[in-house]
C-alpha cells in the first residue's frame, strides 16, 4: 500500500493522507515498504551522477569523485536520511500534546516519512550533478514537501486546521534545525578523512 500512497500524495493529497491514517501502518512496515526503498532514489542518483558522470564549473575540466568516495558519502546521506525520518518523526509525536492532537496514536514517523516523499523522488535529478539544475528541481520538492505538510498534519493527527498550521510550522523549525546540525556533523566527518577524494 505504501507505494499507492505515494502516487496518491502526488495526485490527491488529501485522500492520501485519510488512506494513510485509516492504514495506521507500523514503524517498521513504513520503512520496509517506503522509507529503504525511496531513500534509496537519491543516494543511488548521487552515487552514480558524481562518479561516472561528474560535473563542470564553466569550461574547466569535468570533475569526478573516486568510486570509494562517491560510495562512503552515499552510504552516509542514505544513514542520515533514514534516521533524520526517524528523529523528525519523534519529535512531532512529542508536540503532539501540545496541540491538542485528539488521537495520540504515534504517527509522526508516518507523517515525516510521507512528507519526504517529494524529496526523495526528485533525488533521481542527481545523476546530473548540475547545480543549477539540482537545485531548482530542490526547490520544487521541497515546496511540494512543505504543501503535504501543511495539508496532512491536521488530517493525519486529527487537530484543527488553525492549530494544524502552528503545528506544522513547529515541525518545519525542528526540520530546519535538523539540517543545519546536519552539516556541521558533515564538516566534522569531512575533517575526520571521510571526505570528498576528487579525480580527473
Amino acid at each position: 500500500m505504501s507505494l499507492t500512497h505515494t502516487f496518491g500524495l502526488l495526485t490527491n493529497p488529501d485522500q492520501a493522507w485519510e488512506a494513510i491514517r485509516r492504514e495506521s501502518e507500523s514503524v517498521t512496515r513504513l520503512y520496509t515498504g517506503h522509507v529503504l526503498l525511496l531513500a534509496l532514489i537519491p543516494a543511488l542518483a548521487g552515487f552514480i551522477g558524481t562518479s561516472q558522470i561528474g560535473w563542470q564549473i564553466g569550461d574547466g575540466p569535468v570533475t569526478r569523485l573516486s568510486v570509494s568516495s562517491a560510495m562512503s558519502l552515499s552510504v552516509l546521506f542514505y544513514a542520515a536520511m533514514l534516521a533524520g525520518i526517524f528523529i523528525l518523526g519523534k519529535f512531532i509525536d512529542f508536540f503532539a500534546a501540545t496541540y491538542d492532537a485528539v488521537d495520540r496514536t504515534p504517527r509522526g514517523v508516518t507523517m515525516a516519512a510521507y512528507t519526504a516523499t517529494p524529496i526523495f523522488l526528485i533525488g533521481v535529478i542527481a545523476v546530473y550533478p548540475n547545480i543549477w539544475v539540482n537545485m531548482a528541481a530542490g526547490l520544487v520538492a521541497i515546496a511540494y514537501a512543505v504543501y503535504l505538510l501543511y495539508e496532512g498534519l491536521p488530517i493525519l493527527m486529527k487537530i484543527p486546521e488553525d492549530r494544524g498550521f502552528m503545528f506544522a510550522t513547529a515541525v518545519l523549525t525542528v526540520g530546519l534545525v535538523m539540517f543545519v546540525a546536519l552539516l556541521a556533523i558533515s564538516v566534522v566527518i569531512w575533517s575526520m578523512g571521510i571526505g570528498p577524494i576528487y579525480v580527473s
